[in-house]
């Protein structure tokens, strides 16, 4: 993963710089532990990998609050990766995933400026609101129907 999160680019609507090996390592220490410190968020992160040689492109979060009842999500795409559906290809599974385990709002906070992240956000079903957080737009999705199950 210090491959793929080592464009300094990637960190332009963010902040921040490309992680080290060390600190992606404390990282990932930190986020396999499943919670917060305080037992309130559940952490789940997923590596994305391109078949056929499963080779690590970039990756998708989420942060369970309120009761499981809201999603708090993010995605990173590798530079070499970015523009191929790949983003918005996780989101659309990472939001499927969450409504199945019964959250019923997802929020994404994105740059203004940031168009491929709003654009992602959009194919996932979520949709700009009024409210800003520390420069950021907040985009919400809200599921009022219970997932569809298959009829088997």
């Amino acid at each position: 993963m210090v491959h793929v999160l080592s464009a300094e680019t990637l960190y332009t609507f963010t902040g921040g710089t490309p992680p080290t090996l060390d600190e992606l390592r404390a990282r990932y220490i930190r986020q396999a532990a499943g919670r917060s410190p305080d037992g309130t968020q559940e952490w789940r992160n997923w590596i994305l990998r391109r078949k056929p040689a499963a080779k690590a492109i970039g990756y998708v979060q989420a942060t369970i609050m309120d009761e499981g009842r809201r999603a708090e999500v993010a995605w990173v795409i590798g530079t070499p990766w970015q523009g191929q559906g790949y983003a918005s290809e996780a989101a659309k599974a990472l939001l499927i995933w969450l409504r199945a385990t019964g959250v019923t709002t997802v929020q994404a906070h994105i740059h203004p400026a940031h168009t491929a992240s709003a654009t992602v956000a959009r194919n996932a079903g979520l949709l700009p609101t009024a409210q800003f957080n520390d420069g950021e737009q907040l985009w919400q999705r809200s599921f009022t129907q219970p997932p569809e199950r298959s009829p088997h």
